[in-house]
């Protein structure tokens, strides 16, 4: 599979390309949340929750961090499908 050019839905209308996703991790342990704060602090947190609960935590190759309202379950899941036959 090559997630090169595959855009991943993060939940709004939010959109990532694949291959820019490091990682994508739960935001409730106590590392995450100080992790959280540093990149605040850095300038590189892009909240995309529209104000609902954090339910993940995706980290890109740039050292951004994005805060989505979408499981982490469910974004591994979009990472992994094959592209749509609309695309």
């Amino acid at each position: 599979m090559n997630n090169i050019n595959k855009l991943i839905n993060i939940g709004f209308g939010n959109i990532v390309v694949g291959c820019r996703i490091v990682a994508v991790v739960s935001p409730n342990s106590a590392p995450m949340k100080r992790f959280k704060e540093d990149a605040r602090q850095a300038g590189k947190l892009v909240d995309v929750t529209h104000g609902r609960r954090t339910r993940s935590i995706i980290i890109t190759d740039s050292g951004h961090i994005m805060l989505s309202a979408v499981q982490s379950e469910t974004i591994s899941q979009r990472i992994k499908s094959e592209p749509s036959s609309t695309n």
